[in-house]
């Protein structure tokens, strides 16, 4: 499974990790994704997401159809 978010594609950022003396080597900084059981009211049952924690918040705010309307996600699939 790859590490990126299904509903808003969050995914990691390539970056430099800097010791005390700035000699800098290449690191990952990953996304904080969770495994996540979100309720489908439209569809009565339970949807399975590995979601980022914003987009965890970000549900809460507009609503699981709304966000996978916008990210492009068949429910009935997951």
């Amino acid at each position: 499974m790859a590490r990126h978010c299904q509903l808003t594609g969050k995914k990691a950022n390539n970056a430099f990790s800097i010791s005390h003396s700035h000699r800098r080597t290449k690191r990952l900084q990953e996304a904080n994704l969770q495994d996540k059981r979100v309720w489908w009211p439209q569809g009565k049952r339970w949807v399975k997401l590995r979601l980022s924690t914003k987009a965890i918040k970000t549900l809460q705010h507009k609503g699981l159809e709304a966000m996978a309307k916008e990210a492009g996600i068949n429910l009935n699939k997951c």
